[in-house]
């Protein structure tokens, strides 16, 4: 006996479809999309250590940049995203990958927003002021310090040249990308008073915003609120013109 598709039996096998999609898409890239009278939202994750060019330890939580650069890219040129937010709890990692994510989110020209919960630490701070909303929760903490290097090293003036161009791509992107100095940025990262046993300063949310690092401190609430508006203003000028 031959079974027939009724046009009920196809709705419900392509809601399943579409089920399974988003709980793939949550579960391997830690990203959501919803949406609502404002528009279409996706919401990503960027959590743990940011993996670089070599695979972090299976037990590490990671951020894959080869799995974001081009779910970036899909989502600036989608003509169903409207919007775009970022929630970020990270102890850092690889410095390239990290600028490179940072840069893919600065380029983007739809509204995003960046939500630092927990830390925003390291290389994480670049991500963190990527957006054109930045807030960091009241709670949570931004660690400001030089670029270190894990491995075998070359003990050579180019190697220590090499540190110091990386160390000032990221000051001058932090600065770019915030209302903090790029003196007083540095200032922070070679603090020697601030850490037990370490160089550098750590921020909690008010601190981070006084310096003019992030632009408010704020929950998901207020990041979403930001984000409407900032998509609503949007659609309306595109409306008038």
């Amino acid at each position: 006996m031959t079974q027939q598709n009724t046009p009920d039996r196809e709705n419900n096998q392509e809601k399943d479809t579409k089920s399974e999609t988003k709980t793939e898409r949550l579960v391997e890239l830690g990203s959501s999309v919803v949406t609502n009278r404002h528009g279409t939202i996706h919401c990503l994750t960027i959590i743990g250590q940011i993996e670089g060019h070599t695979n972090a330890p299976d037990s590490a939580k990671t951020t894959k940049y080869e799995h974001l650069l081009p779910l970036l890219a899909s989502l600036e040129e989608s003509e169903e995203v409207d919007g775009v937010l970022i929630l970020l709890n990270t102890v850092g990692g690889d410095v390239e990958a990290g600028l490179a994510l940072a840069e893919m989110i600065a380029g983007m020209t739809k509204p995003t927003a960046t939500l630092v919960l927990g830390g925003g630490h390291s290389i994480g701070i670049p991500l963190a002021v990527s957006g054109k909303i930045n807030m960091i929760a009241p709670s949570a903490s931004m660690t400001v310090h030089p670029v270190r290097m894990s491995g075998t090293m070359i003990a050579a003036p180019q190697t220590y040249r090499y540190f110091d161009k990386l160390q000032e791509s990221i000051v001058r992107f932090v600065a770019a990308h915030s209302q903090i100095r790029a003196e007083t940025f540095r200032e922070l990262m070679l603090r020697t008073d601030e850490m037990a046993n370490d160089v550098g300063s750590v921020l909690y949310g008010e601190d981070a915003v006084a310096l003019g690092l992030m632009q408010q401190v704020g929950t998901l609430k207020d990041a979403l609120a930001a984000l409407y508006r900032a998509i609503d203003e949007g659609k309306k000028r595109e409306s008038e013109a």
